[in-house]
């Protein structure tokens, strides 16, 4: 079973607040990819009395832990996720802004492949694809 953030943050040797531990649940609970300002809401509707500063700073802690993955989707916002989650790829759809996960047997096989044709163990990866959607004719 999967720790939580709070009993990673604690295992990583991280203090945590209450206000670290609101953080922590509503990055838990996202099943999104929220930027800071996003968190801040959330996370204030839990707890007013959290500052913007306080989230930016806890997020950028956890980043830098392991505990969060920063994912950068070109629009200039950090948006951030779980580490511990199942592995998945992104599409965004670039009208939109939405982030659709995915995974794909096939792309997951050729990646491996490559990586050994070039001589590589595969130890992780990420990918993004960006898109726009298709009029419904063309499909």
């Amino acid at each position: 079973m999967t720790l939580s953030i709070v009993e990673r943050c604690e295992a990583n040797g991280l203090r945590m607040t209450e206000q670290r531990r609101v953080i922590a649940r509503v990055l838990e609970a996202a099943d999104d990819h929220p930027d800071v300002e996003v968190l801040y809401a959330r996370a204030c509707a839990v707890d007013p009395k959290i500052s913007l500063a306080t989230v930016y700073r806890t997020v950028k802690l956890f980043d830098e832990a392991g505990i969060l993955d920063k994912l950068e989707f070109g629009d200039g916002r950090a948006r951030y996720e779980d580490a511990e989650r199942e592995h998945h790829d992104h599409l965004i759809d670039l009208t939109t802004g939405a982030v659709i996960e995915f995974v794909d047997e096939e792309i997951e096989e050729l990646q491996q492949r490559i990586a050994r044709k070039l001589g590589y163990r595969l130890k992780g990866h990420r990918l993004e694809l960006f898109g726009v959607p298709l009029k419904s004719k063309d499909r």
